[in-house]
């Protein structure tokens, strides 16, 4: 099994329609999880100083870190996520 990062985007006042997409979603994966979690705020390092980065329509807000067969495979999975905005995914690769 390989292993890909998906990185969701956007963000929006949960309500219970979104939460309930959301656990569909978490139960139809269930199996590919290996590990999740969001984000609620962070910050930016860059040499004009330290930003604050607030929730927003363009925010990283969380990430999951699944297992697949293929990119193919992992793509589909994330094809199928309720996104705010977008969901990004990368192969990790080993060493």
């Amino acid at each position: 099994m390989k292993k890909f990062m998906f990185l969701t985007y956007g963000f929006e006042k949960p309500t219970p329609e979104i939460m309930q997409a959301w656990n569909k979603w978490f139960d139809e994966i269930g199996e590919h999880i290996i590990e999740q979690g969001h984000f609620p705020h962070g910050k930016e390092i860059s040499d004009a100083g330290v930003k604050e980065l607030p929730l927003a329509p363009d925010s990283i807000t969380g990430y999951l870190l699944v297992k697949a067969e293929s990119a193919e495979q992992a793509e589909k999975m994330a094809a199928s996520n309720p996104y705010v905005s977008s969901i990004r995914f990368y192969e990790i690769m080993s060493g």
